[in-house]
């Protein structure tokens, strides 16, 4: 991160602080050596206290300019973070960091909002400073500094109208009882879950901007305090499972992600990975010895056994059958169970498993070429020319997605990156017909292919919505087809994935 600000300078040392231990025990490629690191998180440290106000707090670029509560708040987590991980910090530089958190809301009044670019000297909107004090207190609980009656008075007065990351940083400086089993029944009711993975959102509307929230961050957040008041929460693992999805070359969207995930990642690691792995795993299908491996030492590799259908159904023998899964040696196991399997029956209904997908087919040139019979039946007039209009919805943010659709054997798609393919019809709409740079600005997908039999396209990263996915086909042969669901899965979770319903096409003779 080349930006010297105290969120640059705090970032970086919370990441290396929360990395360090990680790297050194997965002999992580590339990892620079630890007199570079201690340099490194030396001179972050010094830049940051450069932007140490007479206040105490932090201002964001320079010390001569206002104070910023947020930046403050995170640039004294790094501070402790720093100290708590054997790097020299000043104490009364720390001192006067942590004497500005205990009385933070006396500076909420002079917290500038920007308003279309220019700082407006309005008072900070109510709920960012609750999020703002649950911040500070949850700093001052792990400098030693635990203020539970502030605490409570905070989460008695907000209540719902905390956001989730106010409520995971209060979790642990809370002494309610009566409240601990309250949040972990929220965080349990407001997580969309999805086979392997675990995700969260809160809404701080147009003032995000002024604590740089994220919901990826608050999935890191929340893991932070699952970790250290629900450790035996099924949710963990899942929670890990969604945010090490959700990275890109390495690494999350910006540094504040980077960093509260990176230090949750830590904890977890420190909590759940402290014996090195030394075990030997087996599984039984049965009476079926179906695997065994040997894991020494830490590494990310991965061991993968098949068990062919017709020996899953030969142990079943028509009842249920028993599989057994066994570890034998000190370190933690992780595993997984897919199964693959074609339906019995061509007449599908629709599967909502992560995504609800649908899907018609609607005529170009006239009404009359494409109709639907009172059963479903799609009938198509030869040599028709049939829009196919695919809507996918996601209740949640999904990674690395594939959308794909089989075309009806009496159908071929027209592909506009073929020379002999002719122009393709555009889409109608309301207002007339869409302009070609509308329809490349708003294209959900980085990826596409028209193949013979099918449509398909990627995308690397879709947020919570609704998406379409149209193509042009021309009715080629006559007859009567089975298609096969649309279907949209996560390609490296498969068992997040959704379907249409089949359907019957009928391309009439003449």
């Amino acid at each position: 991160y080349r930006y010297e600000s105290a969120d640059g300078f705090a970032s970086r040392i919370l990441a290396i602080a929360a990395l360090r231990d990680v790297l050194e025990a997965f002999e992580a490629d590339g990892l620079p050596p630890a007199a570079e690191l201690e340099a490194r998180v030396a001179d972050d440290i010094e830049g940051l206290l450069r932007l140490q106000t007479d206040l105490g707090g932090f201002a964001i670029w320079r010390r001569t300019n206002e104070t910023s509560p947020y930046h403050s708040i995170q640039a004294t987590h790094a501070l402790v973070e720093a100290k708590a991980n054997g790097y020299t910090v000043p104490a009364d530089r720390l001192q006067d960091a942590l004497w500005y958190l205990a009385n933070i809301e006396e500076f909420y009044p002079d917290y500038p909002q920007l308003r279309c670019g220019l700082s407006l000297p309005l008072s900070c909107p109510s709920q960012i400073q609750d999020t703002l004090s649950a911040y500070a207190l949850h700093v001052r609980n792990l400098a030693g500094d635990r203020d539970a009656g502030k605490a409570n008075e905070l989460y008695r007065r907000a209540g719902d109208d905390l956001g989730l990351d106010a409520v995971a940083w209060l979790w642990p400086v809370l002494d309610d009882a009566g409240a601990h089993a309250a949040i972990e029944r929220l965080f349990n009711n407001r997580v969309t879950e999805t086979a392997g993975a675990a995700t969260f959102a809160t809404d701080y509307g147009e003032d995000a901007y002024l604590i740089l929230h994220s919901d990826r961050r608050t999935d890191g957040i929340i893991l932070d305090a699952l970790i250290d008041e629900a450790p035996g929460s099924d949710l963990i693992p899942k929670v890990v499972a969604g945010l090490l999805g959700n990275q890109t070359r390495g690494r999350w969207n910006n540094v504040q992600e980077n960093a509260f995930i990176l230090l949750a990642l830590n904890k977890y690691f420190d909590t759940f990975e402290t014996v090195t792995p030394d075990f030997v795993a087996r599984i039984w299908l049965g009476d079926l010895y179906a695997a065994e491996h040997v894991f020494e030492g830490r590494t990310t590799d991965r061991d993968e056994t098949l068990v062919p259908m017709a020996e899953l159904i030969e142990q079943a023998d028509g009842g249920a059958t028993d599989l057994v899964v066994s570890k034998d040696g000190p370190g933690r196991l992780y595993y997984r169970l897919g199964l693959r399997y074609a339906p019995d029956d061509l007449d599908l209904d629709p599967l909502d498993r992560g995504f609800v997908v649908q899907r018609s087919y609607e005529a170009i040139d006239d009404p009359g070429d494409v109709t639907r019979d009172a059963d479903g039946t799609w009938r198509i007039k030869p040599g028709a020319e049939v829009r196919v209009r695919l809507t996918m919805v996601a209740d949640s943010r999904r990674t690395h997605v594939a959308l794909i659709d089989p075309l009806p054997a009496g159908l071929e798609a027209l592909n506009p990156a073929l020379a002999v393919t002719p122009p393709i019809p555009s889409e109608e709409f309301e207002d007339g017909p869409s302009p070609r740079f509308t329809y490349w600005w708003w294209q959900w997908y980085e990826h596409q292919n028209l193949r013979d039999d099918r449509a398909e396209a990627f995308a690397s990263l879709l947020w919570a919505g609704t998406y379409e996915y149209t193509y042009v086909a021309r009715a080629t042969t006559p007859g009567t087809f089975v298609v096969p669901p649309t279907k949209a899965e996560e390609i490296y979770a498969p068992e997040t994935f959704g379907r249409s319903g089949s359907d019957v096409v009928i391309v009439e003779s003449n």
